[in-house]
């Protein structure tokens, strides 16, 4: 049996993304160490981690997480709110597939789309 599921994304700076994920986003870190190159972070049900990739040019990532929510509407106030990076198309629309979504950068160009059932 499956029981969760932990994407790990690149980051070029452990402290950069950490004021984005706990500072901006509201996560937590999660874990009983702070390891070198290493991030773990958590809120709610979801744990994201992230690994050091000093030579990383955000322009090239193609990484990518689908995180679902019941409360599309708070977390699209919160990217706009906080001056969040949407890309050109990430703002908030019904989508054909019957989803509310939108979609964030963190500080590598990792995409971040939020998603609700409708």
């Amino acid at each position: 049996m499956l029981t969760s599921i932990n994407p790990k994304l690149p980051m070029r700076n452990k402290a950069a993304s950490r004021e984005f994920y706990i500072e901006k986003l509201g996560f937590s870190f999660f874990g009983n160490a702070d390891y070198d190159g290493y991030l773990m972070v958590e809120k709610d049900n979801i744990q994201l981690h992230l690994f050091e990739f000093k030579e990383l040019n955000p322009l090239e990532n193609y990484g990518q997480v689908y995180i679902r929510t019941n409360n599309i509407e708070d977390w699209y106030k919160l990217a706009i709110d906080m001056n969040l990076m949407l890309p050109q198309a990430g703002h908030l629309e019904i989508k054909p597939w019957g989803m509310k979504e939108f979609s964030l950068l963190d500080p590598d160009h990792n995409l971040l789309t939020f998603g609700q059932d409708i």
